[in-house]
């Protein structure tokens, strides 16, 4: 074979001979490799073409249609990184693969970043190719399987950016257009990013006081020897450090709303001061003996139970009712999968741009994945887990393997309230959930004994006749 020698269709525009077959493009300055990789890939529906020359490689792209090219980085006349870029630069849904005797640290850094779907070693291609190869092939007929219309956001104004349509988050937000017109201090329930300080800022957003400032304070993220002076302010020499008279958040805030995120990890010693403000609007810098006033709207948030705090001793009961005049739990994320595309589609967007990147669309596959997660951080977590996706992308379309889903297992407490809501909400309407549990909880404990009763009441701890009486048809 000739140097520099190319298949003679590539002459000519050449098309697959159907549209499930797919097309590889090997090229190689090696004769004996490329006669070895289109023996070792044959496959029916696969169209296997080869060149052992860069240039020519470029004009086989420009006239047919490539899945998937495998090109040495040591090509001529030009390297096959370089080879990658212009291909790219014609047909930017063309997966390719580089290869190398050795290839160095640098080589497969530079190679990944300007868009080689991966690098491999000629050493190792024996046992790794074909496997590549297929996984390759099969993101290709995963993207084009993806098409798919982008989902519609709902409008984002200025004042408010919850994203959601779920009917849990649509109660929400109509709790928020009622309370957001009073004066009534409001506590922010759910667990750790779902969203609450976005809610506290729509409950401020849509007041009278808007005109005024949100002011926010992370009670668990400052020492308690500093959240006094942080809330209340300080004099001047009223503690080491004090070199001047310093206003306070309440000051700060006043006219405005004050949110007080995680006011469950509030000390005790602040919260009976904090009691004296919602009493009557009256508080004292540290150091100081005289009184002021201020006139403050309260929003706080927490993760923690605060009903169970207060039983615990660990939560002043008065303040937990001085703050729990109107409660807004948000849910949890896995509560309303349908909200999961539309938050997708709006990150995407918004890391995209923000990084200057090219359009990332996702597929409904990967949408899939999403819905199927438990989502323990909730909305923070899909929108680290969509940035790292962003970062890692290989092409514009996220397919399931390029969701980078955590794998660490929920907590032993959080997997059991989630087992026994979805007990509550499987209960047949109208029948006693306690008796259906109870009943549906005996069967599988027979079902996993293989049928014997005694082996099913020692599993569960009872006795064999009340298993019986469990198992029972009801009238």
């Amino acid at each position: 074979m000739p140097s520099h020698s190319c298949v003679l269709e590539f002459l000519e525009p050449a098309m697959p001979d159907s549209l499930s077959e797919e097309t590889l493009l090997l090229v190689d300055p090696d004769h004996d490799f490329l006669d070895w990789a289109s023996k070792h890939l044959a496959a029916k529906d696969l169209r296997i073409l080869r060149c052992d020359n860069a240039a020519n490689a470029l004009k086989v792209v420009e006239k047919t249609p490539v899945s998937v090219v495998i090109a040495s980085i040591s090509i001529q006349p030009f390297d096959g990184v370089e080879l990658m870029g212009r291909i790219l630069q014609q047909s930017p849904q063309t997966l390719v693969i580089l290869t190398a005797g050795f290839p160095s640290t640098s080589q497969i850094i530079e190679a990944t970043q300007k868009g080689a779907h991966d690098v491999l070693r000629k050493e190792s291609l024996a046992f790794e190719l074909r496997p590549v190869i297929e996984s390759a092939l099969q993101t290709q007929e995963d993207r084009r399987s993806a098409a798919q219309p982008e989902p519609e956001l709902p409008t984002l104004d200025g004042r408010v950016k919850i994203i959601g349509v779920s009917r849990s988050l649509q109660e929400v937000f109509k709790l928020v257009g009622r309370v957001a017109r009073s004066d009534a201090p409001v506590l922010i329930a759910g667990e750790s990013g779902t969203g609450k300080e976005l809610v506290a800022k729509a409950v401020h957003e849509y007041s009278p006081r808007r005109q005024k400032e949100l002011i926010t304070i992370n009670c668990g993220a400052i020492p308690e020897n500093l959240l006094e002076s942080e809330l209340f302010g300080h004099e001047k020499g009223s503690f080491t450090g004090a070199i001047a008279r310093r206003a306070g958040r309440f000051e700060q805030a006043d006219g405005g709303t004050l949110f007080l995120d995680e006011i469950g990890d509030m000390p005790l010693s602040i919260q009976v001061k904090l009691l004296r403000v919602l009493q009557d609007g009256s508080f004292s810098r540290v150091g100081a003996n005289d009184t002021l006033t201020t006139d403050v709207r309260i929003v706080a948030a927490t993760h923690k139970n605060l009903a169970s705090e207060v039983a615990s001793g660990r939560f002043r009961e008065d303040l937990y009712y001085r703050l729990n005049v109107v409660e807004l739990r948000i849910p949890a994320l896995r509560e309303r999968p349908e909200d999961i595309p539309l938050l997708a589609e709006y990150f995407l967007q918004r890391i995209t741009k923000k990084n200057g990147m090219a359009r990332i669309r996702i597929s409904a596959e990967a949408i899939s994945a999403l819905q199927s997660h438990h989502w323990p951080g909730n909305v923070r977590e899909l929108e680290n887990t969509i940035a790292r996706a962003c970062a890692l992308a290989s092409s514009n379309i996220l397919l399931p393997a390029d969701i980078p889903l955590a794998s660490a297992p929920a907590k032993a407490g959080t997997r059991i309230k989630d087992s026994l809501d979805q007990i509550i909400n499987a209960a047949p309407t109208g029948e006693d959930v306690l008796d259906w549990s109870g009943r549906e909880i005996a069967r599988r404990a027979l079902e996993r004994s293989d049928g014997d009763l005694k082996e099913a009441s020692i599993l569960l701890g009872i006795p064999s006749s009340h298993l019986k009486e469990m198992l029972a048809p009801k009238n």
